[in-house]
């Protein structure tokens, strides 16, 4: 998982979670997160990191960095 888009796939699916499924409970778009999955997206705006975070039960440190402190226990 060495990229944004790929932790957060990774996540999503252990979660057991369709896109559109995190898009809603992120608040964002279903676009921004197939943007987003796919690498498509350089610098996503904080608020939506914070919000997919939450909705991935991660922290938003390592959704964006992928250092293994920020995961759940």
């Amino acid at each position: 998982m060495d990229t944004l888009g790929r932790r957060i796939e990774e996540m999503r699916r252990r979660r057991v979670m369709t896109q559109a499924e995190l898009a809603i409970a992120a608040k964002v778009s279903l676009m921004t997160i197939g943007r987003l999955e796919a690498d498509k997206i350089d610098s996503p705006r904080p608020n939506t990191v914070r919000g997919i975070a939450a909705a991935l039960g991660v922290s938003p440190t390592w959704l964006v960095t992928g250092e293994e402190n920020g995961l759940p226990s």
